[in-house]
């Protein structure tokens, strides 16, 4: 529990409320559900959303697609993707923001698959890399980011980031 609270101390908790109002807002607007598929923050995406009272109205689930096969099973991310590009990619964050949508009744989505360290870094995917996939308004917009830091960093920048741009492109 004390990684937790680590992390939960880097973040920046009334940008992260304002992002989260804002987020609310829009999906109530539309009727909206909101469906996260996470790997390197292991559902802390999904948890942010939950803490707000009143999110059952427009959070509708979320998958913790840690390893490969659970990015496969839970959301349909095709093995051949995973090992052409890496589960740290374009076309697999791409792949997971979609299947969330397939695999829920929601209408946005966010995944979020990267390396939060401290290992498993290399030359061309560094640890801090982390992919970004939002799926809304029938679209899929993706993004790559690096952040510096340690793990609790990394995952902190994650979840603003991911909130952040999602309030973005719901506004």
């Amino acid at each position: 529990m004390t990684l937790l609270k680590s992390e939960l101390s880097a973040f920046d908790g009334q940008a992260l409320e304002a992002d989260l109002a804002q987020i609310s807002a829009a999906l109530l607007a539309r009727g909206w559900l909101l469906a996260t598929a996470e790997s390197c923050t292991g559902g802390m995406i999904a948890a942010a959303c939950t803490a707000l009272a009143g999110s059952s109205q427009w959070f509708e689930r979320g998958f913790v697609s840690y390893s490969n096969q659970a990015k496969a099973e839970l959301l349909g991310v095709p093995a051949e993707l995973i090992e052409q590009h890496g589960a740290v990619s374009e076309p697999v964050a791409r792949a997971m923001a979609e299947g969330a949508l397939a695999h829920s009744r929601a209408q946005a989505s966010v995944a979020v698959t990267g390396i939060a360290g401290p290992t498993g870094g290399s030359p061309g995917k560094p640890v801090g890399t982390v992919w970004f996939a939002w799926g809304v308004e029938g679209r899929t917009h993706s993004q790559v980011q690096h952040f510096a830091g340690d793990r609790a960093a990394v995952r902190a920048a994650t979840l603003a980031h991911a909130l952040g741009r999602l309030g973005e492109l719901l506004g």
